[in-house]
């Protein structure tokens, strides 16, 4: 597949819960990860999706959050992947920052520099990439 969401995310559906309007797809990745989408009743019908079956979750890199300290803190974001930053690339006036789970995915997510400098981030450090489930857009094979 190509597309513009750099993070693209291949895993199987381990749960899926229908409400009257809404639904979560719950997708378990390799490492043991899950992440979780929120998408309408309707996209579930049309993707055919069901308990089993591969997908690909797409992310696009500014909708994903670092946290690096939760300072005692819960967030809402039901997807909550710690790994550890690989790269920081600083461009004119965002930066892309990779981390690598401890699962084997990869991420990538833009921030501003003055975030880069806000929180330090740096090679080697830990960090949670966090993002809403409706953040999360579904694709499955034909």
């Amino acid at each position: 597949m190509k597309a513009s969401a750099r993070n693209q995310f291949t895993g199987i559906v381990s749960e899926v819960l229908v409400g009257a309007v809404n639904a979560e797809v719950h997708i378990s990745l390799k490492g043991g990860e899950t992440i979780v989408a929120s998408i309408t009743k309707e996209s579930v019908g049309a993707l055919a999706i069901k308990d089993g079956i591969e997908i690909t979750a797409l992310v696009k890199a500014p909708q994903i959050i670092i946290v690096t300290d939760f300072g005692g803190y819960k967030f809402s974001a039901r997807n909550q992947l710690q790994g550890t930053i690989t790269q920081v690339k600083l461009g004119a006036v965002t930066a892309e920052i990779d981390i690598d789970t401890a699962g084997g995915n990869k991420i990538a997510v833009t921030v501003t520099n003055d975030s880069v400098d806000t929180l330090g981030l740096h090679e080697g450090q830990a960090a949670t990439a966090i993002f809403k489930a409706s953040a999360v857009i579904l694709a499955v094979a034909r």
